[in-house]
């Protein structure tokens, strides 16, 4: 990438996970509302949810269109206690085809959820990206991944037809990471797993957002030639 910005960026080619960039693993911030949306789904279908199915269904449009921190909150919350809140995430996880992610169930940093505080790699992120259209529980995300609110429909969203979801946050020193995964169209009918995470250039959101514009601008024309996962389960 000709871009002027710490970044890590992955993308899942015939199977095969491409990376690129410097940037080391970051924290998911409100990209971890995928996973946890998918959790809350399941446990309604399975009578293990503390709240109600519309709630939840609520919740889950929210939280993913809009990036509504209260309504994830309320997901992780209807999934029981923290510890057990993380085992469902992680297995939501683990059947998407991340084997290593290790959900964070504790509140370490002050005003922020403690599953957004998840260490999540681009790699990582693009296996689970792989299997998720045919994970049970997610059809409903994944269609909320497809209405995405403006304002923060840059980046993946500037390519037509893409699922993707957000996140951004300062870190302990108060500058910027935004990050952004989905599926994108790809060769022959597939959707290609993706994921871009940067270090804003000047500390702000807006020149965050704005660097990982670029490089999905840069990267989009590789990406409609790569081979990704089929749409068919």
């Amino acid at each position: 990438m000709n871009v002027d910005v710490l970044y890590a960026l992955a993308y899942l080619d015939n199977g095969s996970v491409v990376t690129a960039g410097d940037l080391e693993t970051t924290v998911a911030w409100s990209t971890s509302k995928v996973p946890v949306a998918v959790a809350a789904l399941r446990a309604v279908e399975d009578g293990t949810s503390l709240s109600d199915a519309a709630t939840v269904q609520g919740n889950v449009t929210s939280a993913i269109t809009g990036s509504d921190n209260g309504a994830a909150q309320a997901l992780w919350d209807s999934l029981g206690d923290p510890a057990t809140a993380g085992a469902k995430v992680e297995d939501v996880l683990r059947e998407g085809g991340d084997a290593s992610t290790t959900v964070q169930t504790q509140v370490v940093r002050d005003g922020f959820t403690s599953f957004g505080q998840t260490l999540w790699s681009t790699a990582d992120q693009v296996r689970f990206a792989g299997g998720l259209s045919c994970l049970a529980g997610a059809q409903p995300v994944l269609t909320a991944m497809g209405q995405i609110s403006a304002g923060q429909d840059y980046g993946l969203g500037r390519i037509p037809e893409t699922r993707y979801k957000g996140g951004w946050g300062p870190d302990t020193s108060g500058s910027y990471q935004v990050r952004q995964f989905g599926l994108v169209p790809g060769a022959d009918g597939t959707l290609v797993p993706v994921a871009v995470a940067v270090t804003s250039p000047d500390g702000s959101y807006e020149s965050g957002s704005a660097a990982l514009s670029e490089i999905v601008d840069q990267l989009s024309g590789t990406l409609s030639g790569v081979h990704g996962v089929k749409t068919t389960c």
